[in-house]
């Protein structure tokens, strides 16, 4: 292993310290940071989705900045806006929230469209225009978007063309027994000797060389191809299934199969490896898909989910 992989896999193993029972959810941050992409997270209040991305900002020497989205919202609170500064006599631009390394966007969907628009052109374009003015976000940027599965009443849902710019829509669920008697432990502070010695921390540029570490990682010919027939597949599923015709309107884009090959490789790289197998896709195939495939109102009327989809089209593509 590389002297950042060394590093990044102690980052690794002190956050699963600190965020008890969501090991896949701190991997997936740790691929979608590495991928320069934004994850879209779901689940129910007080599974440390908040605290997740709070104690990454401070792992990695990052600034990091909390959005509450709220029905009165503005586009303005998120971006920043021109303000007029009598002693000079001119207006001056005062950053938004938005300009930080991290940031986490809580509740996303209780904003309106417009301020959800504001943020997902932030993520799609790295800037914000104001004033006529372009003003550049940091190389490390990413977005963590929060919703809340639970509730619906007084919520704004995400257009399927804004899911499509999140690099991966990650799903939380309750912790079990044991891990619930250890977040207590932890809560207490009865393992902050253990956790003091697992973890150095790192420095933005770091993780800008893992990026450029993780385009070296080879994906097969053969490999490459079945990554190609996942995402065919879920336009034409009738062609791999009878059974699945007329339950998928529209399948992946592109830009899923761009995510999933980057994903794959960050994947096999966090494993050590320097090759990508077909298990490092099955990996993380359900977060890149997942938002990214319409149903059919027949399918969900017979309760028919996109993760079922997903699961029956892994069956079917042949591995290589």
């Amino acid at each position: 292993m590389s002297e950042v992989q060394t590093k990044i896999a102690a980052l690794k193993k002190y956050l699963e310290t600190q965020i008890i029972g969501q090991e896949d959810l701190v991997n997936k941050l740790l691929i979608t940071m590495l991928a320069d992409g934004h994850v879209l997270v779901e689940g129910a209040p007080g599974l440390a989705k908040t605290k997740a991305v709070k104690i990454l900002s401070g792992c990695v020497d990052a600034s990091y900045n909390r959005i509450q989205f709220t029905p009165d919202l503005l586009p303005s609170d998120i971006t920043g806006s021109e303000i007029y500064v009598a002693q000079k006599g001119e207006f001056s631009f005062r950053q938004g929230p938005v300009f930080a390394n991290l940031v986490l966007a809580d509740e996303i969907n209780r904003a309106p469209a417009k301020v959800q628009s504001a943020l997902l052109e932030a993520m799609a374009e790295r800037q914000v225009s104001v004033g006529g003015k372009k003003y550049a976000l940091p190389p490390l940027f990413m977005v963590m978007a929060t919703q809340n599965p639970i509730e619906h009443e007084g919520t704004y849902n995400l257009p399927e063309a804004q899911l499509d710019r999140f690099l991966m829509y990650v799903k939380i669920g309750q912790p079990e027994a044991e891990t619930e008697h250890k977040i207590l432990h932890l809560i207490r502070g009865e393992d902050k000797k253990v956790q003091a010695d697992l973890f150095k921390p790192l420095g933005i540029d770091d993780i800008l060389t893992a990026r450029s570490e993780v385009l070296d990682v080879h994906m097969s010919e053969a490999v490459e191809e079945y990554l190609v027939q996942l995402i065919i597949a879920t336009r034409h599923p009738e062609r791999y299934n009878e059974k699945l015709t007329g339950q998928v309107l529209y399948g992946a884009s592109p830009r899923a199969t761009i995510a999933l090959d980057k994903c794959s490789k960050i994947h096999a790289w966090l494993k050590g490896r320097d090759f990508v197998a077909p298990e490092d896709i099955h990996a993380v195939v359900y977060d890149i898909l997942r938002h990214r495939i319409i149903l059919s109102f027949e399918a969900m009327a017979e309760g028919v989910t996109t993760d079922k989809i997903i699961t029956e089209l892994l069956k079917v593509v042949p591995l290589p």
